[in-house]
């Protein structure tokens, strides 16, 4: 079941802002010590989303300390790791005898089960930001991952870049969520987590099979989320960028009943479809807007839409009313609620252009 608690200090008078921050945090978190030069105003928020033994947490707030002591942990120990992924501002946290500092963009690994003292740094008008994943000790090797505490891991790149991007979008999306997505979020949160800790631990043992398989296809997925306008891209382009063969690619895409190029193809005409329904873009012909997204035929182009859609891509754009909200127009069974940033997109912001030439919006978040 997904619980969703969104919590904001400055719905409460000022006087009880840093107190009830310091509660809310016990709670819903794990007791720590805090203290912070913004106590006689202190502004800060969270969203915490419930999946069920796993627990994710966006979250913002000004520069604080925090202590989580012995005493603490022998009060109140819920055996288990938090991984904080730094989104603005930074950190720093002493434990297990280190003494690691990070920025936006890195991720960091620490065990509630052990002492720690942490600041948090942001500048006089800005806030912390970071996404917490907070899970049971009990659900990954801990003799392993004691290697990797207090150790500052990138989220740039790799699967820290595919972790980063799901953890960023899942909180991003809570508002969407059904009680029967909880358990598949838990599922694909776990695995995101085990197979980015693996790789930092260089150990494949640690990634049950099924687990690597879900991993990798969520990693190919944003992989063509991110090229969808190469023209050249095809099975043998995606399967040579991620060291695997045709046949391996083939098989996990239809272990999902799907195939790879059908997925290309429903992705591109998503964002054809999305293009063409942007009133900013309606001076830019039919045919730019295909070869745009990696359509480089317009007549196969425009047979694929209307068998997508019903009517000709030209007939579309006159016919989408602009008020009307975008609807996802990818199968349903095409983006599993557990599939990663894909399977949440955002509403398009036609204000901003897409990452690539397109000019369109985008609405996905890596």
């Amino acid at each position: 079941m997904v619980l969703v608690t969104d919590y904001r200090t400055e719905d409460l008078p000022v006087a009880e802002r840093f107190g009830s921050w310091h509660d809310m945090t016990a709670r819903a978190l794990i007791p720590n010590a805090i203290r912070s030069d913004h106590e006689a105003d202190f502004r800060a928020s969270a969203r915490v989303l419930n999946l069920g033994g796993v627990q994710v947490s966006a979250l913002a707030y000004p520069s604080l300390e925090t202590r989580r002591s012995a005493q603490l942990i022998r009060q109140s120990d819920s055996d288990s790791y938090q991984l904080m992924l730094t989104l603005r501002g930074g950190h720093r946290i002493l434990q297990a005898g280190r003494d690691t500092t990070i920025g936006p963009g890195d991720v960091i690994l620490y065990d509630t089960s052990r002492p720690w003292h942490g600041w948090t740094a942001a500048g006089p008008d800005t806030v912390n930001k970071g996404v917490m994943v907070q899970f049971p000790r009990a659900l990954l090797p801990a003799d392993r991952l004691d290697r990797l505490n207090a150790v500052r891991l990138p989220g740039r790149e790799g699967m820290g870049a595919v972790l980063s991007g799901y953890l960023t979008q899942l909180t991003a999306g809570a508002a969407a969520y059904t009680e029967a997505d909880g358990p598949r979020l838990a599922t694909c949160t776990l695995d995101l987590l085990t197979t980015f800790l693996a790789h930092h631990l260089d150990g494949s043992a640690l990634v049950p099979p099924q687990t690597r398989q879900r991993a990798l296809l969520l990693e190919i997925r944003t992989f063509i989320q991110q090229h969808l306008g190469d023209p050249d891209l095809s099975p043998g382009a995606i399967a040579a960028a991620h060291n695997i063969s045709l046949r391996s690619l083939y098989r996990l895409f239809q272990d999902q009943g799907l195939t790879v190029a059908g997925w290309i193809r429903a992705h591109r005409l998503e964002r054809c479809r999305r293009d063409l329904a942007n009133p900013l873009l309606h001076s830019r012909p039919v045919r730019a807007i295909a070869a745009c997204w990696g359509f480089t035929d317009p007549t196969h182009f425009s047979r694929a839409f209307r068998a997508a859609y019903g009517m000709p891509p030209g007939d579309y754009r006159h016919w989408a009313p602009a008020s009307l909200p975008l609807q996802a127009a990818v199968p349903a069974e095409w983006s599993e609620p557990d599939a990663g940033p894909e399977a949440h997109p955002q509403a398009p912001d036609a204000t901003k252009p897409h990452r690539g030439t397109c000019g369109a919006s985008d609405g996905y978040i890596y």
